[in-house]
């Protein structure tokens, strides 16, 4: 079951993308701006929204640690944001100063692609802001972007229909028709379809179109056999243009959005139809998954994003076994933890959560006992090698208080390694 926990309705014009990060999510629209919001209540933040582009926002995404927000505009421009804040860290202007139609960050977060009306696309470094590489393609606007989850390669779209492939060199590896009348989105699976052969790694590629179809495609590369694009099959559902669509964090389902009015969720495996959602009142223009998968949000031409929170009986759905949930609820960081309680409407144990660093993995190791005593621990960060060492000379004491610990078992702190990352992102050139 999948249902409407809440709607947002802040914008003055047609929502053109939302994004989620592991605590936020962004939205952006035709009325110039961008907006933040809390996952914990929906709120939006103090900082809100942001105001810089003269003309209509058409993407929005987030860096993988959430800290920075990039957005693009038909002004021309890629600006990124801070997201604790609200602060501009820079202005990066296409080239050829055509309407940015699409931005997208690699996985490490070290570059950003933007695609534009003129079918130019650049590659930027994202911790200097400095133009990398440029290239364009042949006929069309660029509308749609997404890396690989490697990071090895990414792949666009366009309006005249093409996916065209480019290394990180900007090297141009494949194009080829994909949709008669025109592309409107793509994405990544971020989980492999198999191993394969030694060193050679298959990616499930989503793509959908003007001609109402979505479209799935098995994707390989290396830099020895090359690149290898293979089209596998096309789900049905809508009956008009597909404007979006985008996987679940763990790959298991698929959402598109559409000029019918429409919101589908697929079971990748199967391909089958898991839900059809018909709360928008006009076009759905974008959709995306919450990193946790339990939240969905779509946004429409009416000006609305509707957030849609998954039961377990759908995460199971698409999942043929329980250990396929287990492990998928394994993989959470400390915010998807966070997020959940909300969802469960236990805020009050957030806290206690986050001061422990519990993760998804901690969090299957809970039981009513340690809940009530293990994670009364001493609540300081160790260098994990310093801390293992101190444990293997049996002193179960805190190395801080003296106190004696009540279990040895240690819990990465998540939170201050995505510090790290920020600070990384931030400062480095």
């Amino acid at each position: 079951m999948v249902k409407l926990i809440h709607t947002l309705a802040d914008h003055g014009d047609d929502v053109n993308c939302c994004a989620f990060s592991f605590s936020l999510l962004a939205t952006c629209s035709l009325d110039k701006t961008i907006r933040l919001y809390s996952l914990h209540d929906f709120t939006e933040l103090p900082h809100s929204p942001l105001k810089f582009h003269t003309y209509a926002v058409h993407c929005c995404c987030f860096s993988p640690s959430g800290h920075i927000l990039a957005s693009c505009s038909t002004d021309g421009t890629t600006v990124l944001w801070n997201t604790e804040n609200g602060q501009m860290l820079a202005v990066m202007e296409q080239p050829s100063g055509s309407p940015v139609r699409v931005c997208q960050f690699s996985p490490d977060s070290r570059c950003l692609t933007s695609g534009a009306a003129d079918g130019t696309v650049v590659l930027w470094n994202a911790q200097s802001y400095k133009l990398y590489r440029c290239g364009s393609v042949k006929d069309g606007s660029l509308v749609a972007c997404a890396f690989s989850p490697n990071g090895s390669f990414f792949v666009t779209g366009s309006s005249c229909g093409d996916l065209t492939v480019w290394d990180d060199k900007m090297r141009c590896l494949h194009s080829e028709k994909a949709h008669d009348l025109g592309i409107t989105c793509c994405d990544f699976s971020s989980q492999p379809v198999s191993d394969g052969e030694q060193g050679l790694q298959f990616f499930r590629l989503a793509s959908c179109g003007q001609d109402c179809q979505v479209k799935i495609w098995i994707v390989s590369f290396t830099h020895i056999l090359g690149f290898e694009l293979k089209y596998k099959s096309a789900l049905s559902g809508h009956c008009a243009p597909v404007l979006a669509c985008a996987f679940s964090h763990d790959g298991q389902m698929l959402v598109s959005g559409s000029v019918d009015k429409s919101v589908i969720v697929y079971d990748t495996n199967t391909e089958n139809i898991l839900h059809t959602l018909t709360q928008h009142t006009r076009y759905v223009t974008t959709c995306a998954f919450a990193p946790n998968t339990l939240l969905l949000a779509t946004g429409s031409m009416d000006k609305t994003v509707n957030i849609w929170q998954f039961d377990l009986e759908t995460l199971c759905q698409a999942r043929s076994t329980e250990d396929q949930l287990k492990q998928f609820t394994e993989d959470w960081s400390e915010e998807d933890v966070s997020t959940w309680l909300c969802a469960q409407d236990l805020k009050d144990l957030v806290g206690i959560f986050k001061m422990n660093n519990i993760d998804g993995k901690e969090l299957l190791n809970l039981t009513k006992e340690s809940l009530a005593d293990d994670l009364k621990i001493d609540g300081y960060s160790y260098e994990k090698e310093a801390i293992e060492n101190w444990i293997s000379k049996k002193k179960r004491t805190s190395p801080m208080t003296n106190l004696v610990l009540p279990s040895a078992v240690l819990t990465p702190n998540r939170t201050l390694k995505m510090a790290i990352n920020r600070w990384l992102e931030t400062h480095q050139q």
